[in-house]
């Protein structure tokens, strides 16, 4: 039976009912445990012993806020509910249903609907936009479909979006005249999805060979001085073997590679058809990128999220080195602010100050000067920094399959969609499943 660790809440993978359900711990291994009255029990690993679990989620602070027996569900559709532990840290809109690849996983699998026509767009901007405030997603779908897409970037900037955020496969921004046009739009940076140094994990994931698209864009993006963050999609058996080597190529290509966001694989919307999928959980993330990086990052330097749940990703903040090496600016245990990537004690304060923390790593400076390699001086140091940032982060997205409430209630990333935000992983749940 293993021994029970805690108790939480989750639903079945079936039915979506919700359920009760419990973390148990069974050798080095543990797992998400529930029963449901029609379907039986299902147990999903989401631990595999590479790190300690109870350490690396010892700085939660428990929340008093009573749990609602609506959510998810009330989350979806009416937003987020009182339960709720975190403000909005990005806005995540979807500005189509369209999209120039079909990928064999993808957690959105949208049915190409028509588009929103662009004026609904725009009240979408002003509505979920805090102007001087918001960091906003523009996502999809692939937003770059929409011809239209620099107008929809320029409309969150008059909407007042603080900072607009283009997530995308990148085909598009291989055609330099078209960066040039975001960037003048004020697109503040790319996350791009980066999954491989091998045209052969392309051919897989993506449906053919990339790379040389992927470093067309890092360098059409570095001349119109838009940051880049690199976005793995890691599925265990394809590319997890690789994730050393694109840490070293993200740093490598600094600054123009602000840094690189992992991203496991998670079984929402389109992905191969599978009763056990094996999950490449958070911890074994962690050991892979100690393991395989070499001496480029020291386990001290990776802790947990805690604008989100810490069961739910990573960040190292650094700065990297005339001599290609990181130097941390984060460090497990330290009393600095720089110790965590929010530096806030108040629940409603930490989505914002996390927010402002990474993007402005993720943002490059607006001048392309010389920058001088003199880091041992205060002036040369804080000029690196802004100069020369680079952040390695993660996200485990949840899925029917692991989905655990007590997670959910600390999301901070959220779509905005009728009207309403939604915690992301709810939100997928429902556009793939139903909810």
């Amino acid at each position: 039976m293993g021994e029970v660790i805690c108790s939480t809440e989750s639903i079945c993978p079936v039915c979506l009912k919700k359920l009760p359900a419990e973390r148990i711990r069974e050798g080095e291994e543990i797992y998400l445990r529930r029963t449901c009255p029609q379907h039986g029990e299902f147990s999903t690993v989401i631990w595999r012993g590479k790190v300690d679990m109870e350490e690396w989620v010892s700085g939660l602070k428990p929340s008093k806020k009573p749990k609602n027996p609506g959510c998810p569900g009330t989350c979806v559709y009416f937003g987020l509910c009182p339960s709720h532990i975190r403000g909005t840290c990005c806005v995540v809109l979807e500005v189509t249903d369209r999209c120039n690849l079909k990928c064999r996983y993808c957690f959105a699998d949208n049915q190409y609907k028509p588009d929103k026509p662009f004026d609904e767009i725009e009240r979408n901007l002003e509505a979920c936009i805090r102007p001087g405030e918001t960091l906003v997603q523009i996502s999809g779908g692939e937003p770059t479909v929409r011809d239209d897409l620099p107008e929809i970037i320029a409309a969150a900037k008059a909407a007042g979006a603080r900072y607009v955020q283009l997530n995308t496969n990148g085909i598009r921004l291989t055609d330099e005249a078209y960066v040039r046009q975001l960037a003048d739009a004020g697109l503040s940076f790319v996350f791009l999805q980066f999954d491989s140094l091998r045209d052969s994990v392309y051919e897989i994931l993506r449906g053919q060979p990339m790379l040389e698209i992927k470093e067309r864009v890092i360098e059409n993006c570095d001349k119109y001085n838009l940051g880049v963050t690199l976005v793995p999609t890691l599925v265990s058996g394809v590319n997890t073997d690789e994730i050393g080597d694109l840490l070293h190529y993200a740093v490598k290509r600094n600054p123009a590679v602000r840094g690189i966001h992992f991203q496991p694989v998670t079984f929402l919307g389109r992905h191969p058809e599978t009763e056990n999928p094996d999950r490449f959980t958070l911890d074994q993330l962690i050991d892979a990128i100690l393991t395989q990086a070499g001496d480029l990052v020291k386990a001290e330097n990776i802790l947990p999220s805690t604008c989100d749940h810490p069961l739910c990703g990573i960040h190292g903040d650094f700065i990297v080195l005339p001599s290609g090496s990181l130097y941390p600016l984060s460090k497990k245990g330290a009393d600095s602010p720089q110790s965590c990537c929010c530096c806030a004690e108040e629940e409603d304060d930490m989505p914002k100050k996390n927010r402002e923390f990474v993007a402005q790593r993720w943002e490059r400076t607006k001048e392309k000067a010389a920058i001088s390699d003199d880091v041992f001086t205060l002036d040369g140091f804080l000029e690196r920094v802004r100069s020369h940032g680079f952040t390695i982060t993660a996200m485990a997205f949840q899925d029917a399959g692991n989905l655990d409430l007590e997670r959910l209630r600390y999301c901070s990333l959220h779509v905005y969609h009728n009207g309403v935000f939604t915690p992301f992983c709810a939100y997928y749940l429902r556009k793939g499943q139903g909810v």
